[in-house]
């Protein structure tokens, strides 16, 4: 039997979904041009080219996107988040607060997105409080500028962790704070309890990497984002230390040295050094409030970039 769905707790489970975000745009019948941001975007086809954009029926812009001929959708660049918010507004002005051109459909496209796509409108689908407006791609472009990610409720910029990567030269620990089962992994030595962690994120064929750490503990990860970047001090080893935050998944391998630890049972005492502790405890309060954080600074000092909300 189906259970009455809590509205809230579903729009906080579907932010679970990390997406990229758009400006979906169109001229209104007298020329003017009118958008608003999105991340439901996907790909229906390659053959035809099409994509997909929903669009509320309590949004101010539904009864024009229902009716146009034709609309485009840019995706914004992690250097975009200004755009994103001003069409998230009620603003009257988007357009002139921004730089943008005609596509071939004559629907505005913005300019110095990391992609875009301009299309002619395909079909209309009924679903819900939405409709689902699915467009038939006429032309389109991509560049290597990096997209600007969206979860959580949260803006997601991905370029941080390859430049703290790049820089990290060979002096570099990656690790990662694995979510499983409510709680995270933890890796039993010797010493105590540790997190997993390599000399560089790949790749899987190198044993001292932490894709190749994984690889042999039998672990099947997805790392989703940065949590932390910090410097030793020259008497610790001046490595960059790494860490992402991620999620194991199937199931954790039996018989190992990793051990599935509860939030509220993490042997604080038994892990091998105070920055992982410090790190560990940041996590925990992060993830009850559901409100993460990028840590930068070195082993002892240092700050939390708190992801912007939208």
């Amino acid at each position: 039997m189906s259970q009455p769905i809590d509205a809230m707790e579903f729009r906080k489970a579907l932010g679970a979904f990390v997406t990229g975000v758009t400006v979906v745009s169109t001229r209104q019948a007298d020329g003017t041009p009118r958008g608003f941001t999105a991340n439901s975007f996907t790909s229906v086809s390659l053959d035809p080219a099409l994509v997909l954009i929903c669009v509320g029926k309590s949004a101010a812009s539904y009864g024009v996107f229902a009716e146009t001929r034709h609309f485009s959708i840019s995706i914004l660049a992690e250097d975009q988040k200004n755009v994103s918010s001003i069409f998230a507004s009620k603003a009257a002005d988007k357009f002139e607060q921004v730089a943008w051109h005609r596509g071939v459909t004559g629907s505005p496209i913005i300019d110095g997105s990391a992609a875009w796509f301009d299309c002619e409108t395909h079909q209309v689908v009924d679903a819900g409080d939405h409709i689902i407006l699915i467009g038939k791609v006429m032309d389109f472009a991509n560049t290597t500028v990096s997209p600007l990610g969206y979860g959580r409720g949260a803006y997601l910029t991905f370029s941080l962790s390859q430049d703290a990567l790049a820089a990290a030269g060979q002096k570099a620990k990656v690790g990662a704070i694995l979510e499983y089962d409510g709680g995270v992994v933890l890796l039993e030595t010797d010493r105590g309890y540790e997190l997993p962690t390599g000399t560089r994120l790949e790749p899987a064929t190198d044993a001292k990497s932490l894709r190749g750490v994984l690889d042999r503990l039998g672990v099947d990860a997805q790392l989703d984002f940065l949590f932390a970047v910090f410097e030793e001090s020259a008497a610790e080893g001046g490595a960059v230390n790494i860490y992402y935050r991620g999620r194991v998944q199937g199931e954790l391998p039996a018989g190992g040295k990793l051990r599935a630890v509860a939030l509220d049972d993490i042997p604080w005492e038994r892990l091998t050094d105070e920055a992982m502790r410090s790190m560990l405890q940041r996590f925990v309060k992060e993830r009850t409030e559901d409100a993460f954080g990028i840590y930068i600074g070195d082993s002892h000092s240092g700050s939390v970039q708190s992801l912007a909300k939208a």
